[in-house]
């Protein structure tokens, strides 16, 4: 391992940018669905190594000039590394540009190739960071740890935000090291992954012959403990016992397995619905034979070739199909025409009952750029291009309130698409809700990495709020999750078919829930104090 640690430090040009990429991308396979955790260690301890470099280089000039040309080398070593993490964990997004192949398919390295590169200057500032408290010992970890902690924090933050594969998610995507995801949150989470998967670095720490050698091994030892303190919270938890269920709820999700291609348009309308009224009918069991033997059906985001609201004939036909008295809760575009103007649509959340359709309701908060909208649309526009999805203008984003009361079930929490990749989107303003709804249509994407990317994501909400999920997807993965993230059924990527269960009680409010940004303050504050301390004590000793 000494032999490897000194070829990345002291590699240079390509050689040391190849390294950096490579580990990035072996990264990803820490995420869902590999889920091969111990992975993370790679890119966590070669950013160390490569910092090391960059700190070994500049030493030799004391000038301003050396310490800027430090900062710049190491914010390339992490725009490499995550050029590389990001091109690996995404590159799914290709699939969108194909199911229009010849409108978009010339954006295709946009999206696999541009988006990582854009992405991957967050990483770079984290290095950069890192890299202004960095010192010669085992403190270095925390330094790391309080740089890129923070670009992470940023990069799900900043204009729209893109917490997507934060790192954190090594540990969150694992049903029992995501547990500690209760008090902390994900990005107090990422801190600790940063912290704990960069410990071997210092294995290769200190003078062979010399007596540092025997402390070397501390930090594994200490990372390894703290993995395995992760681990029995999370097996603590995840061995109560179940908060039991809503009484007098029964829940069907349809999952139609659709795909974004010329089935789903506005002339096979009738086919669509057809398919969906069908398939909701469809016995499980001896006991549920069809929609009249369920309280509560669930139909996935933008469920339909056509505007719902719009169309009496459609609405007639759900209506009709509800007499029983089951609610259908179904995503669907929303049109409204204010003062006369243009109209403006809204990715919506739509409740029906055998009357028609409901007053409640949900217009999703926040969209998803190029995809919902085009930012700058009045440039983009005359330059002929469009969003992906085929509404003139684009979405509108919708103004709240979050919480939705659907009759029969207590207040949940809407979360429509990748709304629930955001841990401030679940945060309840308010009234605590009873449950979380994602809605979310991830046939754009395939049988790719994508849709269990996203459901890992969705999971944890679950975990940092203790609320239990009802997920509805349009090829999957829908489920019905318990409080504590464990999933109580679920159907598979890329299988149609109806899901059946109650609704779980969600537990007491967990600390993240109730101070969502403090906990992860502390830990990176903690890091930082820890890594600026390795500083201080480095130039002592120099």
């Amino acid at each position: 391992m000494l032999a490897v640690a000194h070829e990345v430090v002291l590699a240079w040009g390509w050689r040391r940018r190849a390294y950096a990429f490579l580990a990035g991308a072996i990264g990803a396979l820490a995420l869902a669905p590999f889920d091969l955790f111990p992975l993370m260690i790679v890119p966590m301890t070669v950013s160390v190594w490569m910092i090391d470099g960059c700190v070994g280089r500049a030493a030799t000039d004391r000038r301003v000039a050396g310490w800027i040309r430090g900062l710049l080398e190491a914010g390339e070593a992490g725009w490499w590394l995550g050029f590389g993490y990001f091109v690996a964990g995404l590159w799914w997004l290709g699939a969108a540009f194909l199911v229009e192949a010849d409108q978009f398919a010339w954006a295709l390295p946009l999206g696999v190739l541009g988006l990582p590169a854009i992405l991957a200057f967050f990483p770079a500032v984290g290095f950069a960071i890192a890299r202004m408290v960095w010192s010669n010992g085992p403190w270095r970890i925390f330094a790391l740890a309080t740089g890129l902690g923070l670009s992470e924090w940023l990069r799900g933050n900043l204009l729209t935000g893109f917490p997507w594969n934060v790192f954190g998610m090594a540990l969150g995507s694992n049903a029992v090291l995501g547990q500690a995801a209760s008090g902390i949150g994900l990005y107090g989470l990422t801190i600790l992954a940063i912290a704990i998967f960069a410990a071997p670095a210092t294995i290769t720490d200190g003078d062979p012959n010399g007596e540092t050698t025997r402390l070397r091994f501390r930090p594994l030892l200490l990372a390894c403990a703290a993995l395995a303190a992760l681990a029995a919270v999370g097996a603590y938890r995840l061995s109560r016992p179940d908060a039991g269920v809503v009484g007098g709820v029964r829940l069907r999700i349809m999952q139609p397995n659709l795909q974004q291609d010329e089935k789903f348009r506005a002339d096979n309308k009738d086919r669509v619905l057809q398919h969906y009224l069908t398939l909701s009918d469809r016995a499980t069991s001896p006991t549920t034979s069809g929609i009249a033997d369920v309280t509560h059906l669930f139909w996935p985001e933008s469920a339909f070739p056509f505007i719902l609201s719009r169309d009496p004939d459609a609405t007639r036909r759900l209506a009709a199909r509800l007499s029983s008295g089951a609610i259908l809760v179904t995503g669907a575009a929303r049109a409204e025409t204010v003062r006369g103007g243009p109209p403006q649509y809204f990715n919506s959340l739509q409740v029906l009952t055998k009357d028609g359709l409901a007053e409640q309701g949900y217009d999703k908060v926040h969209l998803v750029p190029f995809g919902e909208y085009l930012p700058l649309g009045w440039l983009l526009e005359k330059l002929k291009l469009r969003q992906f999805v085929h509404i003139p203008g684009g979405f509108t984003a919708g103004s709240g309130p979050r919480q939705i009361m659907i009759p029969g079930l207590p207040a949940g929490l809407p979360l429509i698409c990748y709304e629930a990749i955001f841990p401030d989107e679940a945060a309840a303003t308010g009234a605590r809700p009873k449950y979380l709804l994602n809605v979310t249509n991830d046939g754009w994407f395939g049988l790719t990495t994508g849709p269990y990317q996203h459901f890992s994501q969705a999971r944890l909400r679950s975990i940092e709020q203790g609320l239990p999920m009802i997920r509805v997807a349009n090829t999957g993965i829908s489920a019905i999750i318990d409080p504590y993230g464990r999933v109580v059924s679920s159907l598979r990527l890329g299988v149609e078919g109806v899901l059946d269960g109650q609704l779980p009680q969600p537990i007491e409010p967990t600390l993240f829930s109730r101070v969502p940004n403090g906990a992860p303050i502390v830990v990176w504050l903690l890091a930082a104090i820890l890594g600026c301390l390795g500083k201080v004590l480095g130039s002592r000793r120099r």
